[in-house]
């Protein structure tokens, strides 16, 4: 199993690092997934947008961006990149802290890798219950 966190074109260090690795093992492990490779990239708004527009076509800014590299079931490998900028901005939003916001990015770029979906109110709601139960692990870990 491996993790890594990164910085592209922002200064940005998680903190915890190693909390929040055995916390998205034991996320991850707690529905019969393993993770092989799996890259966190924290980054700017304006790169994240780029990347929306380069590789989704979507003309919008977003908080997380999940690309799958896994290749055999229940094995997750992938990419998640991160707007440290709108995840605060986020947390301002919805009157959190910035670490509560950024645990439920974290958790919900790996959602995506677990094959939860947030096209439509059904699966948007049920991903939201399962960030939660994500945070919550997140606390007790």
């Amino acid at each position: 199993m491996a993790i890594h966190f990164f910085s592209e074109d922002i200064a940005f260090e998680l903190q915890k690092k190693l909390r929040h690795k055995r916390w998205l093992k034991n996320l991850a492990s707690g529905t019969g997934y393993q993770i092989t490779e799996l890259n966190y990239v924290f980054c700017s708004d304006k790169y994240l947008y780029q990347m929306n527009m380069d590789y989704l076509n979507h003309d919008s800014y977003t908080d997380v961006i999940t690309f799958d590299n896994s290749e055999k079931d229940f094995a997750l490998a992938g990419d998640i990149f991160i707007s440290i900028a709108r995840v605060r901005e986020n947390a301002k939003t919805h009157a959190q802290d910035e670490s509560s916001e950024l645990t439920r990015v974290l958790a919900h770029g790996l959602l995506h890798l677990m094959g939860y979906k947030d096209k439509t109110e059904e699966e948007a709601s049920l991903m939201r219950k399962k960030e939660e139960e994500a945070i919550e692990l997140y606390r007790l870990t």
